[in-house]
């Protein structure tokens, strides 16, 4: 099943949309909005895949499903948790930085609580008063759960993944070290961070989600050009569960909770990722190429974002088609706040 919600009022119109993304039919009869429907999942769900497949049969009444007048599914959510699933991405930062990876992160997630209450809509563009802040993209898969008991395991926190996005995770990296340097996490250096137009059920990915992972290569362009297609799966240390469990350790996760994956990351021939164009893989994120460039050479070539600069995420299955649709943000400066 697919779901997406357009653009009206604060938290959005909730849609099914169809397997091949070209078509929409307005369920709010059955819930007003994706929150609505997450909080009485196992009365909604049914109704809304039934409504699905007459959807896909073309048995239900539709429209044109233009991703461009969508929201994040949820414009706006109680809870939004990001981990570091992807340790290679961690080994590069402290490589450049001449530190060592605590043993401990091998075993023990990296996650912090970020901002859930303004995200951006999928085509929206991302605004920032000044470049030298550092914007970046950050690619990742994100999940969205159901009520989650305190203390679930890895194993059941499975069974609380109702629905797979992506995300691009903006983050404000010349804002990030001093903040970091307080001793108390971050909040100026994370903006609103964009999902995909669409938001899937676990089942639509078949034999595909595997050990709650995608074995499929996330696309990012930047620009125009091909950026990054590293796999999802390749070199994950924590599987979603996982940080679903690690998330839910010492309290409840509320219906509609977000949990990311941190920036998809694989290593190249056992070192540090390489370009496209030099035969790897890419990158989701530029501060991984730079500190790539640190360790090489000495010094950062590759700037961050610049206004005007445009970034696309994607993820196609194997038939070349979408499935999430796409992310597409622009970066434009900010003007400052309006009465």
């Amino acid at each position: 099943m697919k779901l997406a919600s357009l653009k009206d009022g604060r938290d959005g119109k909730l849609v099914v949309v169809s397997r091949d993304l070209t078509k929409a039919t307005d369920v709010t009869d059955i819930a007003p909005t994706l929150q609505a429907a997450l909080d009485e999942w196992d009365v909604v769900s049914p109704q809304l895949a039934a409504r699905y497949e007459l959807l896909n049969a073309s048995q239900a009444e539709s429209f044109d499903f233009d991703q461009a007048s969508c929201e994040s599914p949820l414009p706006r959510a109680y809870a939004w948790m990001d981990g570091s699933a992807y340790l290679n991405h961690v080994e590069l930062v402290r490589k450049a930085r001449g530190a060592e990876v605590p043993e401990s992160f091998y075993s023990d997630p990296l996650m912090y609580q970020g901002g859930s209450d303004t995200f951006i809509g999928p085509r929206d563009a991302i605004v920032a008063a000044d470049e030298a802040y550092g914007i970046d993209m950050e690619a990742e898969i994100t999940v969205i759960t159901d009520d989650v008991p305190m203390g679930v395991s890895a194993d059941d926190a499975e069974d609380h993944i109702k629905l797979i996005m992506l995300v691009n995770d903006v983050s404000l990296r010349g804002l990030i070290p001093n903040e970091l340097r307080k001793g108390f996490g971050f909040v100026q250096g994370k903006a609103s961070s964009a999902f995909s137009p669409v938001a899937v059920t676990p089942d639509e990915l078949g034999d595909l989600w595997q050990s709650t992972t995608i074995d499929l290569p996330l696309l990012v362009d930047y620009n125009g050009a091909p950026f990054g297609k590293a796999n999802v799966k390749t070199d994950m240390t924590f599987n979603m569960a996982q940080l679903v469990a690690h998330a839910a350790h010492t309290r409840d996760l509320c219906a509609g909770t977000l949990i990311g994956s941190g920036t998809v990351s694989n290593k190249f021939e056992g070192g540090e990722g390489k370009k496209i164009e030099d035969g790897g893989v890419g990158y989701s994120c530029i501060a991984e190429i730079r500190m790539i460039e640190k360790i090489q050479t000495g010094e950062f070539k590759t700037p961050f974002m610049q206004f005007g600069d445009t970034v696309g995420i994607e993820m196609n299955d194997a038939e070349g088609k979408s499935i999430f649709g796409r992310i597409e943000n622009v970066v434009e400066k900010y003007d400052g706040p309006h009465s």
